[in-house]
């Protein structure tokens, strides 16, 4: 007889044999599932640090300033890149520059190993990082190539970007940020 089976058995059993068991045990069931199901749990998860603050692996890009590396969600610090659906124009044409804003940090790590230095966490539960390619900033790079705008640190680079006319600089677009407020995104 498989393992499996034979408990199932002794399960059965013992609930007919004690009525009272059915009701503890569906009540334990009920305890465990709300405890391993709760955000409460999801939430220690976002909310726990990264030993050492540094996490590495291959990673998958989800926009022009987010990506997943080795199951975490990361945000690239200092930087704020169009959203995926956002659109510039340039020369009297829309152009995609959410989504080519994902193609070039797509280009950056090149399915490289990423390496994130992280000190938090945002209001999402993302890790907020400097990431690195060899020893590359991806950040830095994101801004120096002009498909995201500095948000805090960057500076330079997006002076260095706008002068040069790289990526939504040779375009009209509306800042990120303003982007997401009119649309109702991350509010």
């Amino acid at each position: 007889m498989r393992p499996d089976r034979f408990l199932h058995q002794q399960l059965e059993y013992f609930l007919r044999r004690i009525p009272r068991a059915r009701w503890v045990l569906t009540i334990l069931l009920v305890v465990l599932a709300a405890f391993f199901g709760s955000s409460g749990f999801e939430q220690s998860r976002k909310t726990t640090p990264i030993p050492g603050g540094l996490i590495t692996g291959i990673a998958k890009v989800i926009d022009g300033d987010s990506l997943r590396v080795s199951g975490h969600e990361v945000r690239l610090l200092g930087i704020d890149a169009p959203e995926g659906r956002q659109t510039c124009e340039r020369n009297g044409q829309i152009w995609n520059c959410g989504e080519e804003s994902r193609r070039e940090l797509q280009r950056q790590i090149a399915g490289m190993k990423v390496s994130c230095k992280s000190h938090e966490r945002d209001q999402h539960g993302r890790l907020l990082a400097v990431c690195f390619v060899n020893s590359k900033s991806l950040n830095a790079a994101m801004v120096e190539r002009g498909f995201a705008l500095a948000y805090g640190d960057f500076q330079r680079e997006e002076r260095s970007a706008k002068a040069a006319g790289r990526g939504i600089w040779s375009s009209t677009f509306t800042r990120p940020r303003d982007w997401r407020r009119q649309h109702g995104i991350g509010q």
